[in-house]
């Protein structure tokens, strides 16, 4: 079985599914169509697969043209018949893990996503989970399921796990780009799960286990949601100091060793930063051990919109103004600077907490013309609004979440009457600087 596959694999005649179309499944789409490979892609979602076979990205960085070209040239077929895994020789696996209300791993998708594999696996195939999740899920959740029909991991199907490492907007590092990190369950897995990332990334990095690959994921982004929570603090101290901690971190990053800069802002946003550490505290705490440090910084983060919130008033009380009646538009609504992703954006926690204080609300997001249904937040329906100088004009203030490059920083601070900046946009405008606040 394994002969047959690496030779499919290495002539480029073996189809490459994959389960899930977001902003993880479709860059990995295209990094291996790119590679020569004929692709299926798998999504329940039905809505989102006809928007796919009639030639429609809903991904920004994914043009419609090229959906519409790799359809036409039979490179890429989408799916919601889960019957037609078996067509595929491998299975990539790009599905959601969010958190539970409880803030545990809910795993649902992922589960979900192997039965239906489990009752089509046929011998041959090649099963790699991407999604990121705590260690021990390929081995622990996923092999138990592939198991009962009866066939042999490592003998007549092969499991591996490989983090997606996707960064959405980032020109300079592309699905195709970025290293990817591989351990299977067995080595003939694993080797096997080299062998295809190979074709198509620039480089790969096999480690000895999928369990090494899953905490590496874990790490990468705690690592991240630990420092983010150290500048979030040290923003609110720098305030109370009177010293711009952004001017700070500018100073601090010239040193040429020792120091890393990260950026504080109003709250973690994406799939992976906001939630990732905490499928690592839980495995923890299963184990009997406490994750102070990456509860902190949890705790750090999760509170910056309500610090937010708390400037915006200041702001509005040193002009005599409430927050209940005032006019705010939120700029931005994506997680991060240019993209169209809305996933877990402090922007929507943002939205809620100044509705439930009267505020009369509205948003501006080049990116994201309608404000997108959120499984976690009740928000009424709005679109975005062109920043008019009347518009501006007419507001209270405008709250910068999300510093997104096409907007006109300046004459947004020329006719707005007070801006809060969570993100040091109008670092370089000069005129008006007095209607700034930095939140």
């Amino acid at each position: 079985m394994a002969k047959t596959l690496e030779q499919a694999i290495a002539d480029k005649s073996a189809r490459i599914g994959i389960v899930g179309l977001g902003y993880v499944g479709l860059p990995l789409v295209r990094a291996f169509v790119g590679a020569g490979f004929r692709t299926l892609g798998f999504d329940v979602d039905e809505t989102k697969v006809d928007r796919l076979l009639a030639g429609e990205s809903y991904i920004e960085h994914i043009s419609s043209e090229w959906i519409s070209r790799c359809i036409r040239q039979n490179q890429f077929e989408p799916t919601a018949d889960m019957k037609r895994l078996a067509e595929a020789d491998v299975l990539l696996i790009c599905v959601p893990t969010p958190l539970s209300e409880s803030r545990d791993p809910d795993l649902c998708y992922v589960e979900a996503t192997t039965r239906f594999i489990a009752e089509t696996l046929r011998p041959g195939q090649l099963v790699v989970l991407e999604s990121t999740t705590y260690p021990g899920t390929t081995r622990d959740v996923m092999l138990p399921i592939l198991a009962a029909g009866g066939l042999v991991v490592g003998k007549d199907y092969y499991l591996a796990y490989s983090p997606e490492r996707e960064d959405p907007g980032n020109p300079d590092f592309s699905a195709e780009g970025i290293p990817k990190v591989v351990g299977g369950i067995d080595p003939e897995s694993a080797r096997l799960a080299e062998l295809v990332y190979r074709q198509a990334v620039v480089r790969v990095v096999p480690v000895s286990s999928c369990e090494v690959a899953e905490a590496c994921k874990i790490l990468e982004n705690t690592y991240r949601s630990v420092n983010i929570a150290m500048v979030n603090e040290l923003k609110m101290l720098m305030d109370r100091l009177g010293i711009d901690v952004w001017e700070v971190i500018d100073a601090a990053k010239t040193k040429p060793f020792g120091f890393q800069a990260f950026y504080p802002g109003p709250g973690l946003g994406g799939h992976c930063i906001p939630i990732d550490p905490f499928y690592l505290s839980w495995v923890a705490r299963k184990h009997g051990m406490p994750t102070r440090f990456i509860e902190l910084a949890g705790e750090i983060n999760t509170s910056m919109p309500q610090y937010v919130v708390r400037r915006v008033m200041d702001a509005l009380n040193e002009m005599g103004k409430p927050l209940r009646g005032s006019k705010i538009c939120i700029l931005g609504v994506a997680y991060k600077r240019d993209v169209d992703d809305p996933r877990e954006s402090p922007s929507f926690v943002l939205m809620e907490l100044l509705l439930a204080a009267g505020a009369e609300l509205s948003y501006h997001d080049p990116h994201i013309p309608r404000l997108p249904k959120m499984r976690h937040h009740r928000l009424p329906e709005m679109a975005s609004t062109e920043l008019t100088p009347e518009f501006l004009a007419g507001l209270d203030c405008v709250l910068i979440a999300t510093d997104h490059s096409s907007c006109d920083y300046a004459e947004i601070v020329r006719h707005a009457p007070l801006v809060v900046d969570t993100r040091n946009a109008t670092r370089d405008v000069a005129e008006g600087r007095e209607k700034i606040r930095k939140a």
